[in-house]
């Protein structure tokens, strides 16, 4: 396989202050949503950290549901500390009361050096955090207790800092393909993305499996999803057609397929759900 460079944090994207993929958003003041990057030390190892608060009390329970993206990521909430494989559906969440969620979202291919095994064995799945890291993991509760952002990255970075392998190249390789689908919205079959790459197919299928955790089609087809779903919150007139044409879709039938299998609606139906909660645009920033 060909080696990548040795690192690729100082080249990367900034962090966007918008999520893209959030299809339900909590009404503004009942919730917050920071995210911040990583110091250079771990850029490699980290996508960016992030910290969700609602205030519900009183409240009705709110719904909150996001599509996937390839990353595994730590959570970290009162009570309960994990590790999340890559969900292969989209997330449903429940919110309720007033609470916190601190969150560290790493690198395609990076969490395979701290799991030991392919990360396709996380997907749809998570392991708590005490069967990584021991009884040492108890201290990143303390995160939740810092009101500073940066602090509670601070925290977490000394925790990780002394515990986190440097990934290595074919962890570097996978997260650079994985960049070059998000950046290339022309990208539909995993052959063309091997051939970039100067890998067979089932080289790029290995190496997704044991680094990313999910296929390289999977990929491919969840970022053109994300696409359709951006271009819908936009709030601009859709033709179903033409999008299903401009994202690679052999037709619109099997467009409107796997938007409603991974929405949950179809783009019609769910371009009206956006009129009514007048859910903002992403403005095609990455989660």
């Amino acid at each position: 396989m060909p080696t990548p460079a040795l690192t690729i944090g100082k080249t990367r994207r900034p962090v966007a202050q918008q999520a893209r993929g959030v299809l339900h958003r909590v009404a503004d003041g009942a919730f917050t949503h920071e995210r911040a990057a990583p110091t250079p030390g771990l850029a490699d190892t980290i996508e960016h950290f992030w910290r969700v608060r609602w205030r519900l009390a009183g409240q009705p329970p709110q719904v909150q549901e996001t599509l996937p993206h390839p990353n595994v990521h730590v959570v970290i909430e009162p009570g309960r500390m994990a590790a999340h494989g890559v969900h292969t559906g989209r997330w449903t969440t429940l919110l309720e009361g007033d609470s916190q969620a601190f969150g560290i979202k790493f690198r395609p291919g990076a969490f395979r050096g701290i799991l030991q095994r392919p990360v396709s064995e996380l997907a749809d799945r998570h392991l708590p955090l005490a069967e990584l890291f021991g009884d040492a993991a108890r201290v990143l509760a303390d995160v939740l207790g810092h009101e500073d952002m940066a602090d509670a990255m601070e925290a977490a970075e000394r925790f990780l800092a002394p515990r986190v392998p440097m990934p290595d190249p074919q962890a570097l390789l996978a997260a650079r393909i994985v960049d070059s689908i998000v950046d290339d919205r022309e990208l539909v079959a995993a052959a063309d993305l091997a051939e970039r790459h100067g890998l067979t197919l089932r080289a790029l299928q290995r190496l997704f499996a044991e680094y990313v955790g999910v296929g390289p089609k999977w990929v491919i087809q969840r970022y053109r999803l994300h696409e359709a779903v951006a271009r819908v919150q936009a709030g601009e007139p859709v033709s179903w057609a033409a999008l299903a044409q401009d994202l690679g879709y052999f037709d619109q039938a099997h467009f409107i397929a796997d938007f409603r299998k991974l929405v949950g609606r179809t783009p019609a139906d769910y371009a009206t759900a956006v009129k009514v909660q007048r859910i903002p645009s992403p403005s095609q920033q990455e989660s």
